[in-house]
């Protein structure tokens, strides 16, 4: 294959919309939005509702969305109206982390991307931002269990800036800062010396740099880039507004009775956490749901300002 050739043109390599192949040729922003939220975290329609108006915030603010997916078996930076729709309405789109995206692209299956998969294929396009809801992490009853999500080791070697809500509240939120810190991964409090809880504006737990502008973390993506070394990425800790959280005590009193009926009921491996994100859901009526959305707009914008600050470098 000639070096000449367009890099999307490369076997199996992500696929760039028009739109964000332009804007990456002319140094514009560019934000990667992950597709699982929509496929799966969400109920029809308002999951196309929401992946739209994600896009449409990454736009208000003069970036490009490139919101990504696993179509037919092509890993795709980007998607069109059309394509989102998919995404949205279609029940049999698997769910990829980032184990599965060769096995999805060999055999033309389709689905959504988690985290994981979207940072890897966002970096691998040449994207440098990424907003998510919030990362998986380091699993309660770890030293049984060992379970710890993909998405941490994947981080640890890829060069991407990810603003996020911090970890879900339902992981073992102290012992996925020490992974973190284990496999070298940076996290900046934005904004707060506190480590965000998800659906809370606080962990409790508190974070060693805070930064309180886009053009501060442009200038530390610049000095990771100037110092070299392996390759890992920097996450960015937004929390949640606190008129937007959740009550603190309504949260702590559900997850303990989530966590009480998964002992109960021999809940475990990869079922623990769709049950205990349903029974927060349930316990709170639904306000779970929205403190999450809340914590995803405010990162997708924050996210969108991080790149616009990046480009102006």
């Amino acid at each position: 294959m000639s070096l000449t050739e367009p890099f999307d043109a490369l076997p199996y390599a992500p696929v760039l919309s028009a739109e964000v192949r332009d804007a990456l040729a002319a140094h514009r922003p560019v934000v990667a939005l992950e597709s699982t939220i929509i496929a799966h975290g969400l109920p029809r329609p308002r999951n196309l509702r929401v992946a739209e108006e994600l896009e449409a915030i990454v736009r208000a603010a003069g970036a490009v969305p490139a919101t990504v997916a696993v179509l037919d078996g092509s890993a795709r930076v980007g998607l069109d109206k059309v394509q989102l729709e998919r995404v949205a309405e279609d029940p049999a789109m698997r769910k990829l982390g980032h184990r599965d995206l060769a096995p999805a692209l060999a055999t033309g299956a389709s689905g959504a991307t988690t985290v994981s998969a979207t940072a890897f294929l966002a970096a691998r396009a040449g994207l440098r931002v990424f907003a998510t809801g919030g990362l998986g992490g380091v699993h309660r009853g770890w030293t049984e269990t060992q379970d710890e999500s993909a998405d941490l080791r994947l981080l640890a070697r890829t060069d991407i800036t990810v603003v996020c809500a911090g970890v879900k509240s339902i992981l073992d939120v102290p012992a996925t800062l020490q992974r973190l810190e284990t496999l070298g991964v940076g996290v900046l409090g934005y904004g707060t010396d506190r480590f965000p809880g998800f659906y809370l504006s606080s962990s409790g737990e508190p974070v060693d740099w805070t930064v309180r502008s886009p053009e501060e973390v442009a200038e530390v993506m610049g000095a990771q880039d100037a110092l070299g070394g392996p390759a890992a990425a920097l996450i960015v800790a937004n929390p949640v507004p606190q008129d937007e959280q959740l009550d603190p005590v309504l949260h702590d009193r559900v997850l303990a009775e989530a966590l009480d009926a998964c002992r109960e009921r021999g809940i475990a491996g990869q079922a623990v956490t769709p049950y205990l994100l349903d029974h927060l859901m349930r316990g709170t009526d639904g306000a779970s749901l929205e403190a999450n959305l809340a914590a995803v707009r405010g990162n997708v914008a924050l996210a969108a300002r991080i790149a616009t600050a990046w480009a102006a470098r």
